[in-house]
């Protein structure tokens, strides 16, 4: 659950949903990753769990994005890419059991809000 609550937009890329579905699990499975190790008030963003060392998107679902931008002529695929999955990880985010509060500041910022713990 996010706080306040988000204005969602649709991914620009059109996007089987079979592969769209993958493609939020795995973002899932890194929001998963990130609360396992990081503490409960600390910040992230879609380029902290998707960009730099993170980028190399070839074998994962992410690449399906990547590749409509490509195919459908984008000046900057890679780019419009990491803005759909912004997207995607906000509305992955806004599914989850955990709370989190988003903030604006050269992108767009989510902060693990403490809550009881989370479990099966």
């Amino acid at each position: 659950m996010i706080t306040p609550t988000p204005k969602k937009r649709k991914t620009t890329a059109i996007i089987e949903e079979s592969h769209m579905d993958q493609i939020k699990a795995f973002v899932q499975g890194a929001v998963y990753c990130y609360c396992n190790v990081a503490d409960q008030g600390s910040k992230f963003s879609a380029r902290d769990l998707f960009g730099a060392y993170d980028s190399l998107w070839s074998t994962t679902p992410l690449m399906v994005l990547h590749q409509w931008h490509t195919d459908n002529d984008a000046d900057d695929p890679a780019g419009m890419a990491g803005k759909d999955l912004g997207w995607i990880l906000l509305d992955v985010l806004d599914s989850d059991v955990r709370q989190f509060r988003k903030s604006k500041e050269v992108v767009n910022v989510y902060e693990w809000l403490p809550s009881e713990r989370v479990g099966v």
